[in-house]
């Protein structure tokens, strides 16, 4: 086992995330696409809550040809963590940045004609090349040149003799929700890939699929592809534990632990925590936890969330805390100071699903993965 954040070593709140999951996670993304067809490992956010060096060095390790991140920072803590396999920052960019970018060989997204001119008045200073992918908006409205302006803005680009078209791509907007339209999106993207492949200028990197288009859209899978949330265990279309892919099951990586802190027996009609939002009805015995929203276990699951402890189920009571929760373990549960406590993946043999918190709550697995903060150590399991 290897642990990020040493001076957290002792603490009993840890996520634990299991790298063979990843790559198990890994292998089925590449039995879902073309041999030759490469891959972007999406590892923006911290690699989805993981750790972005370690899941990073894991997958190329393991065959990844590319690396998506949202924010030139997140590229260059990885080029500091030495890490040379090619980045893409996929958001839109500063152009004050633009010469870090290039220092520093990472490739830019390129979502406007202006910022084309602007990386190539920095590459042009510098006396180098910007790698540059171009963005184009089939359906997102976030950002890009619309398909139906986008060959002026490919030719404009093109022009500029200090850029480096690497590759250009688009976002699905729908891929897990709306096959209609995600096709529709496929289909303008296409044409702007056919009018590239016609005029000779089409780049080496064509990607437009995520997760879902992985699973859902193989006319989607263009020269490479994205997977995010599929690489760390979620099924995008939904949770379903019997779906599997090529005879192989999406593994969660992330697992969250805490240990009992404090025990104690609590009278009938006593309020727990802040406003007692909760009171008991009978007399009983509640456990103290050392986690709580400051480490992304989020206040909504007060009066939600459930955790398993010696292998039985009980429910958060009260409002969680910034630091700490209350269970209740009901008149003659059975808990001690310094037993593991699952709150969600899976522990000897018992599971409690992320997807089944995030359903409570109603918000998705991403954000709850990312939400985990940097307080909690993230404990490498071989």
């Amino acid at each position: 086992m290897i642990l990020t954040n040493p001076a957290y070593c002792n603490r009993p709140t840890r996520a634990e995330i299991s790298i063979p999951n990843v790559l198990n996670n890994f292998a089925i993304v590449r039995s879902l696409i073309p041999p030759q067809v490469k891959v972007m490992a999406m590892v923006k956010a911290n690699a989805y809550g993981h750790g972005i060096v370690r899941i990073s060095q894991e997958l190329i390790k393991a065959g990844v040809n590319y690396l998506g991140v949202a924010y030139l920072e997140e590229a260059l803590f990885l080029r500091q963590h030495g890490i040379h396999t090619p980045i893409l920052v996929c958001g839109a960019i500063n152009s004050e940045q633009i010469p870090e970018f290039i220092m520093n060989d990472v490739s830019i997204t390129s979502s406007s004609i202006d910022k084309s001119k602007a990386i190539h008045t920095a590459a042009k200073a510098m006396g180098k090349k910007a790698l540059v992918h171009l963005k184009i908006d089939t359906g997102m409205e976030r950002i890009g040149v619309h398909w139906y302006n986008a060959q002026k803005f490919i030719e404009e680009t093109l022009q500029l003799p200090d850029i480096q078209v690497a590759g250009i791509f688009s976002h699905l907007a729908k891929a897990e929700s709306d096959s209609h339209f995600t096709q529709e999106q496929i289909t303008r993207f296409e044409s702007i890939v056919n009018y590239m492949d016609r005029q000779s200028i089409l780049p080496p990197y064509v990607h437009l699929a995520n997760s879902a288009a992985i699973i859902n859209n193989p006319e989607s899978h263009f020269t490479m592809v994205r997977p995010g949330i599929m690489l760390y265990g979620y099924n995008p279309n939904g949770y379903n534990p019997a779906v599997k892919f090529n005879g192989k099951k999406l593994l969660p990586v992330m697992t969250l632990k805490t240990k009992v802190s404090y025990f104690k027996v609590v009278p009938a009609d006593t309020g727990i925590s802040y406003n007692h939002l909760y009171k008991t009805t009978t007399q009983t015995r509640v456990v103290t936890l050392p986690v709580g929203y400051g480490d992304g276990y989020s206040r909504l699951l007060s009066n939600q969330g459930e955790v398993i402890i010696r292998g039985k189920k009980y429910p958060v009571v009260g409002a969680v805390c910034m630091d700490q929760l209350m269970v209740n373990i009901g008149y003659d549960g059975t808990a001690y100071n310094g037993d593991d406590v699952l709150l969600f993946g899976q522990m000897d043999g018992y599971s409690i699903p992320l997807e089944s918190l995030c359903e409570k709550i109603g918000t998705i697995t991403y954000e709850v993965l990312t939400n985990i903060s940097p307080r909690v150590p993230r404990i490498y399991i071989q």
